[in-house]
């Protein structure tokens, strides 16, 4: 047993990796003036054409036909999608990657308390695991209001940043407490997304077709949002800076290879595996924004 898990441990560290990695790109993107919404396009429309290969490799039995109802759920789970994703986006380009790392913890705790009023959990508060989970659930909702409204000190300043021209105090839209609601918004709805795909899954068992067609239908959805809030078209021109570089990191390694990971860790150790490794993203997110977009690390709020 010991032997089975390490390669799942070693491929969900990895996924991890790759998530941190993508909040620091993007944040050094968006410090850089390149556009959250044409960032989310691009990434989006590249993790779709990427993933389209692997569409056509499946074998025809893993591939059952698609019902009308079956696309519609597809794509209102991609709405949801969607807007966790704009939500997450906004919030990162208010405040840090490491407040956005830290705000996924209240996954878990919010798809318990949806799942306690849809009535898919089951309360027996004499049941340890219920207490458990209540406990867990209140000191996480707790933990993220301190992190959001607590000025406290710094704990380590950062070296000079390499990867962003701008630090994150003089981050031309910055508002950590505005920022940190985004990114318990884009933690609320990644919750619902949780509780939607699972229903979906168990309909129609095919993941990697979901994940395709979630990824298309968010490319539409995430086109027509950006269309009409960015007017300025010279946005949507690329070039040789960090913007191409997030759009590359972001479709390549932290959408379609962390998936790959992720959905392999799952497959060998368990569907709640993923999950227990979300602490270790604050870690390597703060490793990363300190050592390449400056930023210091503080005992609750910047400012």
């Amino acid at each position: 047993m010991g032997n089975k898990i390490i390669a799942p441990f070693v491929g969900m560290v990895m996924a991890m990796v790759l998530q941190s990695g993508s909040m620091v790109v993007i944040k050094a993107a968006m410090n850089d003036d390149f556009n959250k919404y044409v960032l989310i396009v691009y990434s989006l429309a590249l993790s779709t054409l990427l993933l389209l290969p692997f569409l056509f490799l499946l074998p025809r039995s893993e591939r059952p036909t698609l019902s009308f109802s079956t696309l519609c759920n597809l794509f209102l789970l991609s709405l949801c999608g969607s807007s966790g994703q704009i939500f997450a986006y906004v919030g990162i380009d208010l405040s840090s990657p490491t407040l956005a790392s830290a705000m996924l913890n209240l996954i878990p705790a919010l798809t318990f308390v949806l799942a306690l009023l849809f009535r898919m959990e089951k309360v027996e508060w004499g049941h340890f695991s219920i207490q458990a989970k209540v406990l867990g659930t209140v000191v996480s909702i707790g933990g993220a209001f301190v992190v959001i409204l607590y000025k406290g000190p710094p704990i380590f300043k950062a070296p000079i940043s390499s990867l962003s021209s701008i630090p994150l105090s003089f981050s031309p839209h910055f508002n950590w407490i505005l920022g940190g609601f985004f990114c318990v918004a884009d933690s609320f709805v990644a919750s619902i997304w949780y509780i939607y795909q699972a229903s979906v899954i168990r309909n129609y068992p095919a993941v990697m077709v979901t994940v395709f067609f979630q990824l298309l239908f968010s490319t539409i959805q995430c086109s027509i949002f950006a269309l009409i809030a960015v007017r300025d078209q010279s946005a949507w021109q690329l070039k040789l800076d960090t913007g191409l570089i997030a759009i590359f990191y972001q479709a390549i390694a932290a959408t379609t290879l962390r998936y790959l990971l992720c959905t392999w860790s799952v497959q060998k150790a368990g569907p709640f595996f993923c999950s227990m490794f979300k602490p270790i993203l604050i870690i390597f997110t703060v490793i990363m924004g300190a050592l390449f977009l400056g930023d210091d690390f503080y005992l609750g709020r910047f400012q």
